[in-house]
């Protein structure tokens, strides 16, 4: 029986460590820090990743079953690739890079909508005990903790802010707020102005209405699930970016900053790492447990969480990834709009790179990263 504590207060999720100097770029105070021998650390893990060390450990004591997990290799690597970047970059063509960092920085902000999901009582949705575990405390802390991370919290940026600071030391604030609202229209991603530039409204999707599990399945507890495979997903498919990332913007000879938007993403990164361990930890809880139904049915975890990612993976893949190259490449066509040599820069980039234009004008990668339609 272990005696490592698995209870948490908010308070205690949401602390963070000691630090000896705040992080601040461009002017920009961040979320972390560092300490004295100049380690960063993370914001809001002094007690959180010991919180998910502990709900594993119990976790798996009580299964033995091991974690989900789904390889990085699941997804392709990013459009324009590393490669195709500094291709497109020192061809004078830089804005399909600048477009793809506002982008994934306007995104990160959607995290803060994280806090406003409406989340179940747990205790009546499983027939198992869930005091003490991951799951129990999704609404008391790591949900906010999540959003925090994301989105900011009070006058400290988060990873949105942070992806923005990147861009801009890399190429020298090279966008206003109305032209990146213009671009971020162009991207569909609608946003309304703020205080310091566009500020996502929401994705233009509109909600799901279909429900993939049973109809005794609670609701709200379909709707927390798919939430949180869907981060899972995303978080997971996010380092594929991170290696994009960091390797154009901390290259030296290539962008502005003498590498330190490499850097400061290398922080983002980290900071996303406690993300993808709490979401595993929670999900694999509930593969393990007993799901119990509005009318008193019971239904194996495994084949609740099964459904749910076998459905989100399919559509991530295979309907997401295809919309999302055809926005890249169109975004690579403005960067290269009334140049004479468009035609053949664009036809050189792509031959650094694996995606290529179906006969039906649709766009795909070459290596099949296609997951089977679920029954």
């Amino acid at each position: 029986m272990t005696t490592t504590q698995v209870e948490f207060t908010e308070t205690e999720l949401l602390a963070d460590h000691v630090i000896e100097e705040p992080l601040v770029a461009e002017g920009v105070l961040c979320h972390g820090g560092f300490t004295d021998d100049g380690t960063y650390v993370s914001p809001r893990t002094l007690n959180r990743w010991p919180a998910i060390g502990s709900w594993e450990a119990q976790r798996r004591n009580r299964s033995g079953h091991d974690p989900i997990d789904i390889p990085l290799e699941t997804w392709p690597e990013s459009f324009p690739n590393v490669d195709q970047t500094r291709f497109l970059i020192g061809q004078g063509a830089p804005e399909s890079t600048i477009s793809a960092l506002t982008r994934i920085g306007t995104v990160e902000g959607f995290g803060g909508i994280l806090r406003m999901l409406p989340v179940p009582d747990f205790s009546r949705c499983f027939l198992e005990d869930v005091r003490g575990t991951a799951t129990d405390h999704i609404g008391r802390g790591l949900f906010e903790a999540h959003a925090r991370d994301e989105a900011g919290f009070e006058d400290v940026a988060g990873h949105d802010q942070m992806w923005f600071v990147a861009r801009d030391i890399a190429f020298e604030h090279p966008v206003t707020e109305d032209q990146t609202a213009v671009m971020l229209n162009r991207m569909g991603i609608p946003s309304a102005p703020g205080p310091q530039g566009p500020v996502a409204t929401g994705p233009s999707r509109p909600p799901v209405a279909e429900r993939w599990l049973p109809a005794t399945i609670p609701g709200d507890l379909e709707t927390v699930v798919r939430r949180m495979v869907g981060l899972l997903l995303i978080e997971i498919s996010a380092f594929h970016g991170f290696i994009w990332a960091e390797a154009i913007l901390g290259d030296k000879d290539l962008v502005a900053g003498d590498g330190a938007g490499g850097t400061l993403v290398s922080y983002i990164r980290q900071d996303e790492t406690p993300h993808v361990a709490w979401l595993k930890t929670a999900l694999s809880e509930m593969r393990d447990f007993t799901w119990v139904g509005t009318d008193g049915s019971r239904h194996q975890g495994e084949k609740m969480i099964s459904t749910v990612m076998d459905r989100a993976l399919f559509e991530s893949v295979n309907l997401r990834r295809p919309e999302q190259l055809t926005m890249l490449v169109r975004e690579v066509e403005v960067s290269l709009a009334g140049r004479s040599d468009a035609a053949d820069v664009m036809a050189e980039m792509l031959s650094l790179g694996s995606v290529h234009q179906r006969p039906d004008g649709t766009w795909a990668d070459r290596s099949d990263h296609r997951s089977p339609l679920p029954n």
